[in-house]
């Protein structure tokens, strides 16, 4: 097949030897199957802002670490320079990503390098070597679908550990393995500790896949994992190994509303009022 646009210089500085055939396309990235030596890896090509039709949510890249000042403010304020130093902070974010979750034992694609706007990662394949299936794709027994969904919430939580959340796993970017569920597809993980949208992320991470594995064991939908982590995960109490239930106690207790506006009304009024009548309504006058 024709070399495509972004491959060539890694074949001429022999990063990889040959482009053998296109994976998938989509809004981001094309990927392609090369042949480095004598083994099959893939080819992740990212495609330029002005070829993508998305657009990075500001909510993904809240609490993303950048350079220096000077390129923060840039993508603050989204200039042209700030728009190029996002787009290479959203490539970054899943290169990172990848050999931070692969040396902490998540089961992602191993990373082989990434090379002039190229990801060269581990080619994910089923038992016969072909190209793994998505999860969507897949029908499961019903003890498969709980081993499956058990595995998942490790990983989940897992990542959680690193203070990683994916952002946007679902049945769509987890493949299936010889060996089990592979999370795939990073460039929007976000940092559990610096993003406020964070818990809900989570939750909706681990809702997707919960949703998705009740087709086959309709009980999963009565599990609380994503509440669980979360609370584990503040309390500072959450490690790679922990025994997790599924179960969560709701905090069914009625908020006070009105007490805790009295409150702030109180403290605003407080902060507002003159030394001298502050000193006065301390001696009761």
């Amino acid at each position: 097949m024709k070399t495509p646009k972004g491959l060539q210089e890694l074949i001429d500085d022999g990063v990889i030897d040959q482009v053998l055939r296109p994976l998938k396309s989509g809004k981001e990235a094309s990927v392609y199957v090369v042949r480095c030596g004598d083994e099959v890896r893939c080819a992740k090509v990212y495609k330029d802002m002005a070829q993508r039709s998305f657009q990075a949510r500001v909510q993904y890249q809240e609490g993303r670490k950048v350079r220096g000042s000077r390129q923060a403010r840039a993508m603050g304020k989204a200039t042209k320079f700030g728009r190029r130093e996002a787009e290479e902070a959203w490539k970054n974010a899943e290169v990172d990503a990848l050999y931070q979750l692969a040396a902490a034992g998540v089961r992602v694609p191993r990373p082989y390098g990434y090379f002039n706007g190229v990801l060269v990662m581990e080619l994910v394949t089923d038992a016969d070597g072909h190209s793994a299936p998505r999860l969507g794709e897949v029908e499961l027994s019903a003890d498969e679908a709980r081993a499956y969904h058990r595995f998942l919430m490790q990983q989940v939580a897992r990542m959680l550990c690193v203070g990683l959340i994916h952002g946007d796993l679902s049945e769509y970017n987890v493949l299936v393995g010889p060996h089990g569920p592979v999370i795939i597809d990073l460039p929007q993980a976000v940092s559990a500790a610096g993003n406020n949208s964070a818990r809900t992320m989570l939750r909706r991470d681990v809702g997707n896949i919960t949703i998705s594995l009740s087709r086959f064991a309709p009980e999963l939908l009565d599990t609380h994992y994503g509440e669980e982590m979360w609370a584990l995960y503040e309390l500072g109490e959450l490690h790679p190994d922990s025994e997790l239930s599924g179960q969560f106690e709701f905090d069914g207790r009625i908020a006070d509303v009105d007490s805790v506006l009295q409150s702030i009304i109180d403290a605003r009024e407080e902060a507002m009022r003159p030394p001298a009548g502050r000193e006065a309504a301390e001696r009761g006058d």
